[in-house]
């Protein structure tokens, strides 16, 4: 009668020690994509003067990595970005994973860091919502870090 005891109480002990372990990890939120990304081309079309204005448009196409998992590229992206002023941008984005595709949109007014809202995706990701976060951390070529927060 005891040893069927202490085993469930061993059991009990373990899952909540491990379940209290892994409660506020960031890790384990499904909802929670981190990447890094590597411009490899970045094309501009410029329809007025030479200077950027309303209607110039930026391509810009991404490697996209998750080093922990390996060190090639896991995806690739592609963004269009259409300035609306000087310095204002509306973008449109695409983000390929191995389990579907993320599609982005929003306005950008500085490169270095910008949020842009998750309108959907396919496969794995269809009818997501939620957010993409960009972070600049190195130029030449530009390199990012990208945070996705699925709903």
């Amino acid at each position: 009668m005891k040893k069927p005891l202490i085993v469930f109480a061993a059991v009990a002990t373990f899952a909540l020690a491990t379940g209290s372990v892994t409660f506020g990890s960031g890790e384990v939120s499904p909802g929670l994509i981190r990447l890094s990304s590597k411009e490899i081309q970045r094309s501009v079309v410029n329809r007025g003067s030479a200077s950027r204005g309303p209607g110039d448009v930026v391509v810009i196409r991404q490697l996209l990595y998750n080093k922990g998992i390996r060190r090639a590229p896991i995806g690739h992206s592609d963004m269009v970005c259409t300035y609306t002023g000087n310095r204002s941008r509306q973008c449109n984005g695409t983000y390929s994973l191995p389990r579907g595709k993320i599609i982005v949109a929003g306005s950008v007014r500085y490169w270095e860091f910008y949020k842009l809202g998750i309108s959907g995706g396919t496969d794995l990701y269809a009818d997501v919502r939620g957010s993409e976060t960009a972070t600049l951390y190195a130029r030449g070529p530009r390199k990012e870090i990208l945070v996705f927060r699925l709903v």
